[in-house]
C-alpha cells in the first residue's frame, strides 16, 4: 500500500497558501490537506479541508491535528509563508523516517529573503535539546502512530502556546527527531533581525505568559523523564579557604581598547565595606588594549595578568584569573565590553550570597547602546528564575542573566570550560545540580551591544555551532540528573 500523508497548514487566505497547496498536491503522497485558521478566517480551496482554532501552538489544536491524521504520516508546515518542496523531497523524508525509526524528521532548507535564497542548516537534536525556540525549520512530518500516542497524553493539557513543543517533548520520550542534513525545500523568511537581536526574544516581558507554558512543559518532561531536581539544596558556610580579600572582579579582555577603560573605571569606583581587588586577564591584546590597563597600574587593587599560555578562551582566563593565590572568597564577572551600573554593585552582588546561601549569584541588567542609553528589549531579570523550579527551567533557556558571581571554593573544583560561548551557561547548569542559585533583580549591570559583541550579527553556521555546544552542555548536565536521581 502507497505511503500517504495528512498536511496540517497555517491559512491566513486562499491566496497565501495556493502555492504551497500545488507543490504538496503534485507529490502524489498527499491524502488530506487541512488548512489552520484562527476562528475570524474563512478561505475555501479546493481539495482543501478548514480547521479553526484560537491558537496553532495550543495543546487544543495538536488534539485537533491528531484526530484528523488518519494517514501514515502527518506533516505540519509551521509557517504563513511559501513552501517550496525540493524533488522527491517528502519521498525522502519518509524513506528516513522508516529506516530510522523516527517519531519526527526534519531537515535542512533555503531561506528565501527579500528574494535572496541563502542556505538554512539546523542541527542534530539530542537528549538535552530542550529550548523550546529549537529551530527545526518549518517542515516537522511525524508517523502520525507517534503524533496520536503523544498526543493522547496530553489530555489534561491546556495549553495556549506550549502545545507543540508538549508534543514533540512527548515524542521524544519513546521516538527518535532525526535531522536530515539534506536541504530538502524551501521557505520564504520575513524574520531579517541579526542573530543578537533575536537571542533575547526568550526574556522579552511581553512573552513572559508564553514563558511560563514552556516552563511547565518542560518541567513536565523532567519528572517523566527522570531529570527533575527537587528544591534541595547544599548548605554552604562560606569559611573554605583562607581569603585575604573578600572579592574580587575577573574581566577577562583581548582587543577592546574602546571599552577596557570604561569597565575598569566602573570596578575602582566601587564602593564597599570588605576588601577587593581586580584581576585583569588580557589575553594577547594588540590594539592598545594593554596600555590602557597599565595606565591604572598605580592602584593597587589591579591584577594585570598576561598568559604565558597561547590555547585560552575566556573561561580559561577565568581559570587563571580565579585560582590566582590573591583571588577573593567570591569572584565576580564584568565584560570588557560592559560596566556595573553604579559604585554599589559589587556589595550587592556580595552580600546576596549570605542573604540568600547560595554558590552562585546572577544579577539583572540592561541593555545599551555603545554610549549606555537603553535598547530594547531593556531591562532583562529573568523573573523566569524561581528558588523552587529555577534549576528545572535553567535547562531550558539559553542563558541565565548577569552579572554571574560564584563562591571561589566551589568554581576552583568545578572549573570553567575553556570556551569563549557558553562557559558561564555550562557553570550555571553544573552549580544549581546542588547548590540554590541567587538572585539579584534590581539592575546592577550595563550590558553594551555594539558591533563588535561576540554575538551582535553571527551567520547561521557560526551560530548552528553555539546551538549545538549549548545543546551538549544541556545533555551533559541532563544525563547527571538522571544518573544522581537513580543513585537517591
Amino acid at each position: 500500500m502507497k505511503t500517504t500523508i495528512n498536511c496540517f497548514i497555517p491559512c491566513t487566505g486562499a491566496a497565501q497558501v495556493e502555492k504551497t497547496i500545488e507543490g504538496l498536491q503534485a507529490t502524489g503522497l498527499v491524502n488530506n490537506i487541512y488548512l489552520l485558521m484562527a476562528p475570524d478566517v474563512t478561505a475555501k480551496v479546493e481539495g482543501c479541508s478548514s480547521l479553526h482554532m484560537k491558537s496553532f501552538q495550543s495543546s487544543s489544536a495538536m488534539r485537533d491535528i491528531a484526530a484528523h491524521s488518519d494517514a501514515d504520516y502527518t506533516l505540519l508546515y509551521t509557517k504563513d509563508t511559501t513552501l517550496e518542496l525540493g524533488l522527491f523531497a517528502l519521498e525522502r523524508m519518509i524513506h528516513i523516517a522508516e529506516d530510522s525509526g523516527a517519531g519526527m524528521v526534519y531537515a535542512d532548507h533555503y531561506q528565501v529573503t527579500e528574494g535572496k535564497q541563502t542556505n538554512a542548516p539546523v542541527i542534530d537534536y539530542q537528549f538535552g535539546s530542550l529550548r523550546d525556540d529549537f529551530n527545526f525549520g518549518s517542515v516537522l512530518l511525524f508517523k502520525t502512530e507517534a503524533f496520536k500516542e503523544a498526543a493522547l497524553r496530553m489530555e489534561d493539557d491546556q495549553y495556549h502556546f506550549a502545545g507543540l513543543y508538549d508534543l514533540r517533548l512527548k515524542v521524544s520520550q519513546k521516538y527518535p527527531l532525526v535531522h536530515i542534513n539534506e536541504y530538502l525545500y524551501s521557505e520564504v523568511e520575513n524574520d531579517t533581525r541579526k542573530s543578537g537581536e533575536k537571542i533575547f526574544d526568550y526574556v522579552d516581558p511581553k512573552n513572559r505568559v508564553r514563558q511560563i507554558e514552556m516552563e511547565k512543559a518542560c518541567t513536565a518532561h523532567l519528572k517523566e523523564i527522570g531529570g527533575y531536581l527537587a528544591p534541595e539544596f547544599k548548605h554552604i558556610e562560606f569559611d573554605a579557604g583562607n581569603f585575604e580579600y573578600e572579592a574580587s572582579v575577573i574581566i577577562p579582555v583581548r582587543n577592546r581598547i574602546r571599552t577596557i577603560r570604561d569597565a575598569i573605571r566602573s570596578v575602582l569606583n566601587q564602593k564597599t565595606d570588605f576588601k577587593y581587588n581586580l584581576i585583569v586577564i588580557d589575553n594577547h591584546s594588540t590594539d592598545g588594549t594593554t596600555e590602557a590597563i597599565d595606565e591604572f597600574k598605580d592602584d593597587e587593587r589591579l591584577i594585570h595578568i598576561i598568559p604565558e599560555r597561547n590555547d585560552l578562551g575566556i573561561g580559561g582566563c577565568w581559570n587563571l584569573g580565579v585560582h590566582h593565590p590573591q583571588c577573593g572568597k567570591f569572584a565576580v564577572q564584568l565584560d570588557s565590553d560592559d560596566v556595573y551600573k553604579d559604585e554599589n554593585t559589587l556589595k550587592i552582588m556580595v552580600n546576596a550570597f549570605y542573604e540568600q546561601n547560595c554558590a552562585m549569584v546572577v544579577g539583572t541588567y540592561m541593555m545599551t547602546d555603545f554610549n549606555m542609553n537603553m535598547i530594547a528589549p531593556g531591562i532583562i531579570d529573568h523573573k523566569e528564575w524561581t528558588p523552587e523550579n529555577g534549576r528545572n527551567n535553567a535547562l531550558r533557556i539559553n542563558g541565565l542573566g548577569a552579572p554571574r558571581a560564584f563562591y571561589t571554593p566551589v568554581l576552583r573544583e568545578v572549573k570553567v570550560p575553556n570556551t569563549s560561548y557558553g562557559e558561564d551557561y555550562a557553570l550555571g547548569l553544573n552549580f544549581s545540580r546542588q547548590y540554590q542559585i541567587g538572585r539579584v533583580y534590581d539592575v546592577v549591570y550595563l550590558c553594551r551591544r555594539w558591533d563588535d559583541n561576540s554575538d551582535a550579527s553571527l551567520d547561521i553556521v557560526k551560530m548552528n555551532g553555539h546551538n549545538l555546544y549549548k545543546d551538549r552542555i544541556r545533555t551533559w548536565e541532563l544525563q547527571a540528573r538522571v544518573a544522581m536521581n537513580k543513585q537517591k
